[in-house]
């Protein structure tokens, strides 16, 4: 049984906080803020307007109304009234898996398995690879989330517990989608992380 934590913070997301600011208060859920903040619109997540532009002026200097606003502050502080799970396995979203095995299908590679891993790239140190696994090797640890057998090499399996593999579908940033908590930062493209 994993134990859950609970948070209560003090501090509520407003329209006069910068999108650095946003970040740098909530670690624990600066990826999945961020993911909320770059698909209402905001791709300045890292940027140097996110350390003076507020949310307010970034969401209005974007053509957003005031009611997509207060939508994106009302998503925002319900994720940080979500309690924050113990990472205990890794595990892929429903609509994650079902693009990975169309993917699978179409590629001639049905009931292969999903290698998940991170290495050494990018200007914050990490970048997660996703690949096609046919069967996993002894060096491995696997989980199974949503019918796809995940395979993780040991030496990295600990830096990834508790991710989330996601697959976005928007006009502007389309792919999979990590959300791990341990990365305790990325850099202003998105591609690169470190813990």
């Amino acid at each position: 049984m994993s134990e859950t934590k609970t948070s209560q913070p003090s501090i509520v997301i407003h329209g006069q906080m910068t999108i650095e600011e946003i970040l740098s208060l909530f670690p624990h859920k600066a990826q999945k803020l961020s993911y909320e903040i770059t698909n209402a619109g905001l791709h300045c997540v890292g940027c140097h307007a996110a350390t003076w532009e507020t949310l307010e002026a970034g969401m209005l200097g974007h053509g957003k109304t005031k009611e997509e606003m207060e939508r994106l502050i009302a998503r925002l502080n319900a994720l940080l009234q979500e309690p924050t799970p113990e990472p205990t396995g890794i595990t892929i979203t429903s609509r994650a898996a079902q693009k990975f095995m169309s993917i699978l299908a179409e590629e001639g590679k049905a009931g292969w398995g999903l290698r998940f891993a991170d290495g050494m790239a990018g200007c914050s140190g990490f970048e997660y690879v996703l690949d096609y696994s046919e069967k996993a090797s002894e060096n491995d640890v696997l989980f199974e989330s949503e019918g796809i057998q995940i395979h993780v090499d040991k030496s990295c399996a600990q830096r990834l517990l508790g991710s989330e593999i996601d697959y976005i579908d928007g006009l502007h940033n389309s792919g999979f989608k990590i959300s791990n908590p341990k990365a305790k930062s990325s850099c202003g493209c998105g591609s690169s992380h470190g813990y």
